[in-house]
């Protein structure tokens, strides 16, 4: 039984974690540092290029992320074992 309940709170855990890091960490970080670097005195371009890699990888890292917390998950939910 605690299995279960484990596997469930480790899918919901990697879901949050998934959304929070692709849409939170990348996607609005990234508009945010190239908002910030645009009204910089001084233009750093690599700060710019990271910016710009964050929003572009968003997607990805994102279900990267979630993976890390959702395989375990659904392992301790008995989903590969069917």
């Amino acid at each position: 039984m605690w299995k279960l309940i484990l596997g469930i709170f480790l899918i919901i855990a990697g879901v949050f974690l998934g959304l929070y890091v692709g849409i939170w960490v990348c996607f609005i970080g990234g508009i945010v540092q190239i908002i910030e670097q645009i009204r910089a005195e001084h233009l750093v371009a690599m700060k710019v290029a990271i910016g710009l890699a964050k929003i572009v990888c968003a997607g990805l890292l994102g279900w990267l992320s979630a993976l890390i917390f959702v395989v375990p998950g659904l392992g301790l939910v008995g989903w590969f074992s069917k």
